[in-house]
């Protein structure tokens, strides 16, 4: 039985466990359940991702009521211990939209020079403001709020530039997975060492025989595969703490080196060099399997359905393709994690300050090999790695705007220059890696940030 421990000195993190081989009829049910779990979800996506429903994502269950009383539940016979968390999963989806618009929209905000400081307060404030938000978007009355109060505004002018940033930027969610659904505990029990899920049968349950003994009392995430199901189970971890942890680490978080630290250390050095390996062997991978593709097309229209036939069995299929690029991803996600633990063993970090990321101004580039290198690039599965981490470890992770970190010189603050062998300051003459320089730049910024904040 999962452990429950206090909040404050646990922390959750997911772990897998996998069936036996699973007889068909049982994947098929799976499979069945799955398609019904995201027809619920888009269900939910198009009832309430529209403006009219912004004020009114909470609580989830008023929404959970609603759609059960509108009949879809009945209809595609899904048990409660599967319907409910689907409602849950989409409706979170949905606040992960309006989030990430409000970002955008907040950075649009920000670089409008036609707005003054008067009405950027506005804007934003509303935007924290759901239920207004709604009524500016739904054209409905509502109270100014307090802190707009007494301000220079043209107000309609605001709400409508509102409105306009929402129109073009809104984008509701639609699931295309059908492949993995989530179960409630209700939903589920331990039987003879396998976990027996609820079926579509009141009284009746489907037994998924485990590999291991492990057992939960939570939410599960269920994932298909080819003849088998994978578990995502939440378990509680207790919270480590290092009485000899005492430093602060600045870091410059890298694609080619990991992490560079301003007193001149590096951790996961050869991180874009198994990355850069892997991206040309699916580039030369996919080249091959392009040229497979012609010869199947050429086949078929000339008539030729043997040897069609024959490339289409051996040479199209996915199966080892992406059991290999799986592969090649843990092996990578492996690195990472032991890197960012050797870090922590030899700094004994009490704080490590990084900056934030930078999202503004990502275009497509015309190389399809750099494309492909951008999008298998880990920096965001490195950066949720060491967040987790910080807080397993107990330390305090600080992120910092990233500005003045990059193209100025960490010795005497001139503006510098960035250059494919490195960093050299014209002014003073320094010379370092790019990384080097900005972990020393991150260091500078929260040194100076700190003392004027005590002042």
């Amino acid at each position: 039985m999962v452990k429950e421990m206090s909040a404050s000195n646990t922390i959750t993190k997911t772990v897998w466990q996998y069936s036996k081989t699973l007889p068909e009829d049982t994947m098929e049910f799976l499979k069945g359940i799955a398609l019904d779990y995201s027809k619920v979800k888009n269900y939910t996506y198009n009832r309430y991702s529209g403006i009219k429903s912004l004020g009114r994502l909470t609580p989830v269950f008023d929404i959970m009521s609603e759609v059960r009383h509108s009949g879809i539940r009945t209809r595609l016979g899904l048990p409660s211990a599967y319907f409910d968390p689907a409602i849950i999963e989409a409706v979170a989806d949905i606040k992960g939209m309006w989030g990430m618009l409000k970002n955008k929209i907040g950075t649009l905000i920000t670089a409008n020079e036609n707005l003054s400081d008067e009405d950027r307060v506005y804007l934003r404030t509303v935007l924290k403001l759901d239920k207004i938000y709604a009524a500016v978007l739904c054209r409905e009355n509502y109270e100014m709020p307090k802190k707009a109060e007494g301000l220079d505004l043209d107000v309609e002018r605001l709400n409508n530039l509102l409105r306009r940033l929402t129109r073009k930027h809104l984008a509701k969610p639609e699931t295309g997975s059908m492949d993995c659904f989530s179960i409630a505990p209700s939903g589920y029990a331990y039987r003879n060492g396998a976990i027996c899920i609820a079926s579509r049968t009141a009284g009746q349950r489907i037994p998924l025989p485990l590999k291991d003994d492990r057992i939960c009392d939570r939410q599960i995430r269920i994932c298909i595969k080819k003849d088998y199901a994978a578990l995502a189970i939440p378990v509680e971890t207790k919270i480590r703490k290092h009485k000899d942890y005492g430093s602060t680490v600045y870091i410059h978080i890298g694609y080619q080196d990991m992490f560079t630290l301003s007193n001149g250390n590096i951790y996961g050095q050869s991180l874009d060099g198994m990355t850069s390996q892997e991206t040309q062997r699916l580039t030369d991978k996919n080249k091959g399997r392009a040229k497979m593709r012609a010869a199947y097309k050429h086949s078929m229209e000339s008539g030729d359905r043997e040897k069609a036939g024959s490339i289409e069995s051996n040479n199209l299929g996915t199966e080892k393709y992406d059991r290999r690029k799986e592969k090649e991803r843990a092996k990578t996600q492996t690195f990472i994690n032991t890197e960012i633990n050797r870090m922590f063993a030899e700094e004994k970090p009490e704080r490590i300050v990084i900056t934030k990321p930078v999202t503004v101004g990502k275009t497509k580039l015309q190389s399809k090999s750099a494309n492909r290198k951008i999008t298998r690039n880990f920096n965001g599965y490195v950066r949720e790695r060491l967040s987790f981490k910080c807080q397993l470890h107990s330390i305090e992770l600080v992120e910092i705007n990233s500005k003045g970190t990059g193209g100025i010189c960490s010795c005497c603050g001139a503006e510098g220059k960035r250059q494919p062998d490195g960093f050299w300051c014209p002014d003073c003459g320094y010379k370092a890696t790019i990384s080097l320089n900005g972990a020393k730049n991150i260091e500078k910024k929260y040194n100076t940030k700190k003392v004027r904040a005590k002042k």
